[in-house]
């Protein structure tokens, strides 16, 4: 990934678009809550700049708002079926070391998104669950990756698949960013 191709999107700027969305949608956060199952504390962190959702959080919460994900976060340019190393854009949301380059923008009925996701040491996910199935692969460093209650560490080499209704999490481990190839059934952007 070439650094300079980054596009960083603040928490503060990605909580207030939300905020407004959801306000023009003439929605509560209670409302929200019930709709994407995150909690009402959760939400009001985001939309304050506090914290900042995973991207399939995000994709739960512009679908509840009549919306896309674009709508909150410029999506990476790229044409074409070839997707080349050092090309590719990939964005951030709120800590700029948590980044996610879209390997392929997909064509017309796609159905598979394959993205690759760094993490640093340290990070963990809030619960989540969307429509259709997840596939990871871990490139580098280790992952606790919680589905439906049942742990499993995942490291260099290992992958796992799920139906993504289910609910979710992901803790890096160890003090090493972690590099994991992300391929979902649900699209990121339009």
């Amino acid at each position: 990934m070439n650094k300079d191709m980054t596009d960083s999107v603040s928490g503060e700027s990605l909580g207030k678009k939300i905020r407004k969305r959801r306000r023009a949608m003439d929605m509560t956060l209670q409302q929200l809550s019930e709709r994407v199952g995150l909690s009402i504390s959760f939400l009001s962190q985001i939309e304050r700049g506090i914290s900042t959702p995973s991207l399939g959080s995000l994709c739960n919460i512009a679908e509840t708002l009549g919306t896309s994900v674009d709508a909150f976060v410029k999506a990476p340019q790229q044409s074409g079926a070839v997707s080349r190393q050092g090309e590719r854009q990939s964005f951030s949301l709120g800590d700029a070391r948590r980044t996610y380059e879209l390997l392929g923008r997909s064509f017309p009925g796609a159905k598979l998104h394959p993205t690759l996701v760094r993490r640093p040491p340290g990070h963990v996910s809030e619960l989540m669950h969307n429509e259709g199935e997840d596939f990871v692969y871990i490139l580098e460093g280790s992952v606790l990756l919680e589905v439906d209650g049942e742990r499993h560490i995942l490291n260099k080499g290992d992958s796992m698949h799920f139906q993504s209704h289910l609910p979710h999490r992901s803790t890096t481990l160890g003090n090493e960013t972690t590099l994991e190839l992300w391929v979902r059934t649900q699209p990121l952007f339009p």
